[in-house]
């Protein structure tokens, strides 16, 4: 069911790490060509276009692009009470947890009469997309809107696809989250045309944003990459990873859920066990075999743990193991060891980080606090997850008074004379020769 990767007995370079784990196969470059009609439709057409894009992907004829706000209140009003209990608990711990990443302005006194100011400040706008293919994510809602309404966006809108069984609106469960976090401008688009709608803007429809954030498939990526300039993006997210470094302290069974849980999602989700014990390793195959033909989805949960891009890695030992995670980077990470927290601390490239066995990635994905838009694809090497940084600039005021400036005034000449830019100085000088 599952491949085995033996790198015991060799010490590689993270790039030799990376090409013993390959990821699942996705050409964005091709995807955006195919997208890139759908774009120029967006651009050129209004909403009568975005409804035969509907028609043409959803296979639904929405009755209008944007969702009543009565549609909403409805969704909200017959929203199961224990799943508004579960969302509303899950609002509370992500807002507690993005709350204390909100940003203090500084001044900074770089000499008497001359201070530098750096603001936090908001992009105006964003578009927030939720995907809505194979399954139903609220979840996703909760975590792009909080740490934008933390951030203070003054105007956000929400895009997700048009559903058959719901007369063309998207699923009710998305709209009443919605409703429940007070966003009222929601929008029955899906797919790459949901990112162009955001990034163009449609009159009298829906104003263009300045950023959009959210995941999807890969013709939501290609577009985010097609359209990176026109709009600021938070990442192009790509199939969704679990990384399970585990030793013999390990439970085979906790080990076998959290990889089924992950290869739940999707075909080309990647689910890799890092291990020292080659017992552990036999356990959790064993225990696949057993828990994957108990699951609903078990044709999707096992096309993703036999795909290339799923494996058990045998290592040396846990040094080793920390080195093949950390030069693979997942998106979601977890730590099943003897020494934990000792191990997580020495973590430098994950999406996040679940440390001991009461800490599997589902929490995360729901009511942990933390935020489950994460980097794939190894780019947790050099990106963040979602978080209230994203909607927010670092804004620098520059303010020196006369004597600071003149103080200064020899240096910024030299400097710009340096790199052959004289008007620079002459830009200092002349303030001299005024006063």
């Amino acid at each position: 069911m599952i491949r085995t990767v033996d790198l015991r007995g060799k010490a590689l370079t993270k790039a030799g790490y990376n090409a013993e784990l390959p990821r699942a196969a996705l050409d964005v470059a091709q995807a955006m060509a195919l997208v890139e009609p759908i774009l120029h439709r967006v651009k050129t057409g209004g909403e009568s276009e975005l409804i035969k894009l509907a028609q043409e992907f959803d296979g639904v004829t929405p009755a209008s692009i944007r969702v009543p706000q009565q549609a909403l209140d409805s969704a909200l009003a017959s929203l199961d009470p224990a799943i508004r209990a579960a969302l509303e608990l899950s609002i509370e711990r992500v807002r507690k947890v993005h709350n204390d990443q909100v940003r203090a302005d500084r001044t900074t006194n770089v000499v008497d009469g001359g201070t530098v100011t750096e603001k936090w400040i908001p992009v105006d706008r964003v578009g927030l997309y939720v995907p809505g293919g194979r399954a139903v994510y609220p979840s996703s809602v909760v975590m792009n809107v909080v740490p934008a309404q933390i951030a203070k966006v003054s105007s956000i809108a929400v895009a997700s696809p048009p559903q058959k069984e719901f007369a063309g609106l998207p699923h009710p469960t998305i709209l009443a989250t919605c409703a429940l976090l007070g966003v009222t401008e929601v929008f029955a688009v899906g797919g790459a045309q949901a990112i162009a709608m955001f990034a163009y803007g449609v009159e009298g429809l829906c104003e263009k944003s300045d950023l959009v954030t959210g995941p999807g498939n890969i013709y939501v990526a290609a577009a985010k990459r097609a359209l990176r300039g026109v709009i600021g993006i938070d990442s192009e997210a790509g199939p969704t990873e679990i990384a399970i470094l585990a030793d013999s302290s390990a439970r085979a069974s906790d080990v076998a859920a959290d990889l089924i849980s992950q290869a739940e999602h999707d075909v080309i989700a990647a689910a890799i066990l890092v291990t020292d014990s080659i017992d552990l390793a036999n356990k959790v195959e064993s225990e696949l075999k057993i828990q994957v033909g108990k699951t609903k989805h078990k044709e999707r949960i096992t096309s993703a743990l036999s795909g290339v891009q799923s494996a058990i890695v045998l290592v040396d030992d846990m040094k080793q193991g920390i080195d093949v995670v950390n030069a693979y980077a997942a998106e979601h990470l977890e730590i099943q060891t003897k020494n934990s927290r000792e191990d997580a601390a020495q973590i430098r490239n994950a999406g996040a980080v679940f440390i001991g066995r009461f800490s599997p990635v589902s929490l995360g994905d729901y009511s942990a606090g933390s935020n489950h838009v994460l980097p794939t694809g190894g780019c947790a090497c050099h990106s963040s997850g979602l978080s209230v940084q994203t909607f927010l600039r670092g804004l620098h005021f520059i303010e020196y008074g006369e004597k600071a400036f003149t103080d200064l005034v020899p240096t910024v000449v030299t400097l710009a004379n340096s790199e052959d830019l004289p008007a620079h100085g002459q830009a200092m000088t002349i303030r001299l020769e005024n006063s």
